[in-house]
């Protein structure tokens, strides 16, 4: 099974591309999906990466959307992300997506648990190197996400960790000297969202009319 971390890749002394090319999966789906959506059945994968989707553009276009640049072996053009597509008997209830963002002390991964409108039901972290991780995986801190969308983070600067007024900017730091890590946290939540928005709810937006021709 493909895993989050890196370390197992460098350890193992693997060329540039195959680091670029590691994705983000569930550690164990069955569990995790039955534990985020309550009631589900199964569910179904997919794999899509942003140089298969879109290419140079895509890219260009998500780092606008985030108002930040990708950098590092996180964030590649090759990385496959998983999409968890879940399912209730045959009816799709959700989503389940995860990401990888660099911390102040390493690797974070941030997952995602979605409405079929893209709305957060779950946030959480598979994976948290940092000094005030106890903290941060309080599931009060969780919470404050529940409910919350790409709109929410629209205006939300990447870069400076900026918060604009609204939901969002309610959302609070349980440890003040994690700084960098909360900053890190809401910056793989806007980057999850929008790569959401981008492999996935963008197709079920309805499609502009073309304008009627002159006469």
């Amino acid at each position: 099974m493909r895993t989050c971390a890196l370390a197992l890749a460098i350890l193992l002394g693997l060329p540039w591309p195959a680091l670029a090319a590691v994705g983000c999966d569930l550690n164990d789906p069955d569990r995790d999906v039955a534990r985020l959506f309550p009631g589900s059945t199964g569910f179904k994968t997919s794999y899509v990466s942003i140089k298969d989707k879109g290419g140079d553009a895509l890219l260009s276009r998500v780092e606008v959307r985030l108002g930040d640049k990708f950098k590092g072996l996180y964030e590649t053009i090759d990385v496959p992300y998983t999409i968890y597509e879940v399912l209730k008997g045959k009816q799709k209830v959700g989503y389940i997506h995860g990401v990888n963002q660099k911390g102040v002390y390493g690797g974070i991964q941030v997952f995602l648990a979605l409405d079929l409108q893209g709305n957060i039901k779950a946030f959480y972290f598979q994976k948290l190197t940092s000094r005030y991780a106890k903290a941060l995986r309080d599931p009060k801190f969780g919470k404050q996400f529940e409910g919350l969308s790409l709109k929410d983070f629209q205006d939300y600067d990447a870069a400076s960790g900026k918060a604009p007024d609204g939901r969002l900017a309610s959302v609070r730091n349980p440890a003040p000297e994690a700084e960098k890590d909360f900053r890190s946290a809401l910056r793989g939540v806007k980057k999850n969202l929008i790569l959401m928005d981008e492999f996935v709810f963008a197709d079920k937006k309805p499609k502009a009319l073309p304008a009627e021709k002159a006469k």
